[in-house]
This record gives C-alpha cells, sequence and structure tokens, in this order.
C-alpha cells in the first residue's frame, strides 16, 4: 500500500522573523535596549525570562545586571547569534533557545522574577494565548514587562509598518494585528482574562532611539535588505511596479523624522507603548 507524507505547515511568524537578518537592525537599538533595562529594578540574582529576545538587545544588558537570563525567540538563526554573542562575551548566566510566546510547553511554572518582552511577543499569533502564558511563567509577586509599537502613532515603527501595509496583500481572515498590543484595552483585556487585577496593569508612552550609523537613505536600505516586513513589502511592490514609490516614501519618513545633526549619521526616536503587569 502506497503512503504519502503530509507536509509540516510552515509557521508564517517564525518564517517572517527569519527572513533577513534582523541582527542588523538590533544593532541601531543596542543603547536604548540597555537603558530600558537598567529601569526595570532588575537585581542580580533574580530570574529573567526575555520573551521574542532576537539575539539579545535587552536579554544580555539583564545578564549584565547578574540575572540568570533565558532568551526563547521564535527564531532559529536569532537564537544562534544570541548565543553567539553570549560566547563572545564569555556570559554564563545567559541562554537563548527557539521556542513560541503563544505556547511555552518548555517553561514551569512561576519560574521568572521578570518576564520582559521588548517588541517581541507583540508579533506572536495569537494575543490571548501570550499573556496567558507570560503571566503562567512569572512568579507570584513579579513583574511582566512589554514594550509594543502603537498602531497610528506618528513616528517611525508604526508608520514602517503602515506604509509597508499599503503595498502588501491583506491579511488572511482571522488575522490579528500585533498593533492591538499598543491599545490599553486590548491590553487590558488579554491580561485580566488572564486573571490579573485591572489595577495591576500600568501604562507609559516611552521612547526607544534607532542610532544608525550612515545617513537615512542607507538606514531604509538596512530595513529594506534585512526586515521581514519590509522585505515583504518590496516583494508585493515589486510585482505591481511600484517598489520606486515605496522607497519614495520610507525615505522621505526616515529623513523628516531623523534628529541627527550629521548628515552622515542617523538618529531617530520611536514612541512605544511600556506595559507593567504585577503579577
Amino acid at each position: 500500500m502506497q503512503t504519502t507524507s503530509t507536509p509540516t505547515a510552515v509557521n508564517a511568524n517564525k518564517a517572517l522573523w527569519e527572513k533577513g537578518d534582523f541582527t542588523k537592525l538590533a544593532q541601531t537599538m543596542r543603547e536604548s535596549g540597555t537603558a530600558l533595562i537598567s529601569q526595570l529594578g532588575i537585581r542580580k540574582g533574580e530570574y529573567v525570562l526575555d520573551l521574542g529576545c532576537g539575539d539579545g538587545t535587552t536579554a544580555i544588558p539583564a545578564a549584565h545586571l547578574g540575572a540568570h537570563v533565558r532568551g526563547i525567540d521564535i527564531a532559529e538563526n536569532l537564537v544562534a547569534a544570541g548565543n553567539q554573542r553570549v560566547k563572545e562575551e564569555g556570559l554564563t548566566n545567559i541562554t537563548f533557545e527557539q521556542g513560541d510566546a503563544c505556547n511555552l510547553e518548555a517553561v514551569s511554572d512561576n519560574t521568572f522574577d521578570h518576564v520582559v518582552s521588548i517588541f517581541g511577543a507583540m508579533f506572536a499569533p495569537k494575543p490571548m494565548n501570550v499573556a496567558k502564558e507570560m503571566v503562567r511563567v512569572t512568579k507570584p509577586g513579579g513583574k511582566i514587562v512589554m514594550g509594543n509599537w502603537i498602531p497610528g502613532d506618528p513616528t517611525l515603527v508604526a508608520q514602517i509598518l503602515k506604509i509597508s501595509s499599503s503595498y502588501t496583500p491583506p491579511p488572511p481572515e482571522g488575522f490579528i494585528s500585533p498593533m492591538l498590543w499598543g491599545v490599553e484595552s486590548h491590553v487590558m483585556e488579554c491580561f485580566t482574562a488572564a486573571g490579573i487585577p485591572a489595577a495591576n496593569i500600568s501604562f507609559l508612552r516611552d521612547t526607544y532611539t534607532f542610532k544608525f550609523n550612515g545617513t537615512a537613505s542607507e538606514f531604509v536600505r538596512l530595513f529594506k535588505t534585512y526586515y521581514g516586513p519590509t522585505m515583504n513589502a518590496f516583494e508585493a511592490a515589486e510585482t505591481n511596479e511600484k517598489s520606486g514609490e515605496l522607497q519614495t516614501e520610507l525615505e522621505a519618513l526616515f529623513s523628516s523624522q531623523n534628529k541627527s545633526n550629521n548628515k552622515n549619521f542617523t538618529s531617530i526616536p520611536a514612541t512605544f507603548l511600556r506595559v507593567t503587569v504585577s503579577v
């Protein structure tokens, strides 16, 4: 009897973040990542989970504070890059592994003093599951801190994603926009459904600054070459003979938001919603 194998379903979220090389973008985010971690009250010996950790922009600074850090990311190439950075820096109190924020099956209940996710778990496709899992793995008395981009915000990343989406096909039925994590009522809904009292959830508008050693146009090229959502937008625009229009829109955006007085250096602040949840 002949049998046929069923192909493994592609995880679209994993494919998106393994596309290109996000580490190139992450290098422009290091300074703000370190500054943010320094504000969270992480102490030596505490246990920290960085969810959607990438190659360690916030996880490695937490390890430098003396915490025991576990980084989890959907993208295997970013996990490998994070582990390489750890090796190069000689750190022994941090590990990176592949995993899904919607189902942290390898993580025990009540494990971490701090669960941190800066522009990471917001991109996982099932927000209710993400909130439930973050609450589950946090110790009673611990804290969850998320950094989430805000829909409609006039600053850089929200506008990149808005412009990019106008050139790509509509998302599949049932798609939940990651930008909803930047809406306070949605965040409240997710975490209260996970058992957190509304009084234990607070919000702050914060700023993350991208710093790139090059012109604004060169910074656009970095996104075009290495950032999955922008790469997809250019591929879609190319099929419609609109890649030039997309390029023009992005270059205008980056140039208008560049705060650097040096024409060969780019510094662009981006507003985000900082969410703090007391468990």
